[in-house]
């Protein structure tokens, strides 16, 4: 049903322990491995570990053959990845930035390429595109990030998205290379549609030779009892080449790419990560302000009197909501 024109070349490469498939992301994207490493688990957005430990989770995986690295300006960890990939110069980073205006992508892309130590971006994204419209309010930065990419300042740009409409919208945003959508087997955490309608967009996508990575295969921990359902129905969606995976641990890298290798996982490896649960943590001095509630892009959050509550089964551990606390009252933990 779903025909995708860029059809995702798989080519084995061995490196460390482990063979890594190497995609290449769209028509006109690079060679990559087909796992990306997702950095928000190492950011101090989560908090599962410290700036020094998830730099040396980092560059393990890097050196396990993972070569290309998933950030944002919001995740405030740069100089995390600066210090992890300053022995893996050719490692590719992506980032993003909710800017709005041509000053504000300007500072964005200043502000990447000094932290990481990067004359030139390999990628950057508009931070959750919802629609057209939202891409319409961003048009001055779009724009702006077309003429860095003209430049050279810049290789290939995009947007990451939730939602289905935020999906066909980018397919036609002007330049556009790359789209980073949530997707999984049970559509968690989209924010409109249903499963069917974002494999319909990202066909839709795929045919303009879009290249495109999920996001959230695992549904934010949702889906971690049946890891190998969660891969297996990513790799079947057309025109979906790779996956942005977070790790915040050597035993989640090795889990994650002994998994995607179709290697046997130790018993011992498996029951150490599978069965870690995570969840969000709302400290009992939370003053109810309700910023958080704005800031979730699932609305998984809500006031009960003057708290803040969450949805367990509609949260997919972003952190995004801790990021405008005001009174640090949220962590994933």
């Amino acid at each position: 049903m779903y025909r995708a024109i860029n059809r995702t070349s798989l080519v084995p490469r061995t490196k460390g322990d482990y063979e890594m498939r190497q995609v290449k992301l769209g028509l006109w994207g690079p060679v990559v491995s087909e796992v990306c490493f997702g950095s928000l688990a190492i950011s101090p957005l989560q908090g599962r570990v410290t700036e020094e430990e998830g730099a040396a989770v980092l560059e393990y995986a890097l050196q396990q053959g993972v070569n290309w690295i998933d950030t944002a300006e919001i995740y405030d960890n740069y100089a995390q990845i600066a210090a992890a990939t300053k022995n893996h110069p050719s490692v590719r980073i992506i980032s993003k930035a909710y800017s709005v205006t041509a000053l504000e992508m300007r500072q964005s892309l200043e502000k990447a390429r000094t932290a990481l130590n990067r004359e030139t971006l390999d990628f950057f994204l508009l931070h959750e595109q919802e629609s057209a419209l939202t891409l319409k309010g961003h048009w001055e930065a779009w724009e702006e990030l077309r003429r860095a990419k003209e430049r050279g300042i810049v290789r290939w740009i995009g947007i990451s998205t939730h939602a289905v409409a935020g999906v066909r919208a980018g397919a036609l945003q002007p330049g556009l290379d790359v789209i980073h959508p949530i997707l999984n087997y049970q559509g968690l955490g989209i924010i409109d549609g249903t499963l069917h309608d974002m494999l319909e967009a990202i066909s839709f996508a795929s045919e303009l030779g879009i290249g495109i990575y999920a996001m959230k295969i695992f549904g934010g921990g949702h889906l971690t009892q049946y890891p190998e359902k969660a891969v297996d129905f990513v790799r079947s969606v057309p025109g979906v080449q790779a996956m942005a995976l977070g790790m915040s641990s050597r035993d989640e890298v090795d889990y994650n790419l002994l998994l995607l290798s179709g290697q046997a996982i130790p018993t011992s490896l498996r029951d150490k990560v599978k069965h870690r649960v995570r969840k969000l943590y709302i400290a009992d001095w939370c003053q109810g302000c309700g910023r958080c509630l704005d800031a979730c892009p699932q609305g998984a959050l809500r006031l009960n009197e003057t708290v803040a509550m969450v949805d367990p089964e509609a949260c997919v551990l972003c952190g995004y909501c801790g990021r405008v606390c005001p009174h640090f009252c949220l962590k994933i933990v």
